[in-house]
This record gives structure tokens, sequence and C-alpha cells, in this order.
């Protein structure tokens, strides 16, 4: 009985790990979809007759079809967004895992 509850114990705290790396990626990752978002608005905003650049590495490249680089970034962004809706997904997940173990450790 003892050896089950030192189990679930160690079950627990492998997913209080889970849950706080995967909140951290959301975190990160909706840092990211903002910054993106700022993006778009900017480059949407950007006036035909002023160049726009492209960061390759470490070095900017002038773009030379917006359009292209509206729908990179627009498809980038739906990435992102599907990725956070994965990570929320699974954060769900894990935090009924824990309420379950934590349920059983103390019954």
């Amino acid at each position: 009985m003892e050896n089950d509850k030192m189990e679930i114990a160690q079950q627990l705290q492998i997913v209080v790990g889970e849950v706080q790396a995967v909140r951290q990626q959301i975190a990160s990752l909706n840092a990211q979809v903002r910054e993106l978002e700022g993006t778009i608005v900017a480059v949407s905003k950007q006036p035909d007759d002023l160049a726009l650049h492209r960061q390759m590495g470490s070095i900017l490249i002038e773009v030379e079809d917006r359009e292209q680089l509206m729908q990179d970034l627009k498809l980038t962004l739906n990435q992102m967004a599907s990725a956070v809706e994965s990570m929320s997904q699974r954060e769900k997940e894990l935090v009924e895992t824990y309420d379950k173990l934590k349920e059983s450790l103390e019954g």
C-alpha cells in the first residue's frame, strides 16, 4: 500500500513537471503569435513606395513580392495558433491526469 502511494506521488511529480513545461511552451508560443500579429499589421501599413526587408539568417533581403510575404506570415500565424491550441489541449489532459492522481493519493 505504501509503495503504491510512493509510485503515485512520483507520477504526480512527473505530471507537475510536464504541466509546467507545457505552460511555458504555451506562453512562448503566445508571445510569438502576438509578435507575428504585430508584424502583419506593420507590413500591411507600410506604404508601397517604401521597401520591405526580410531577415534571412544574419542578413536582410529586400522583399519583392509583398503578397507572398503576407501569405507566408499568415500561414505561419495559423500554424502557431494551431500549435497553441494543441498545447492547450495537452495542458488540459495533463491537469485532468494530475487531478486523478491527486485524488487517488488522498483517497
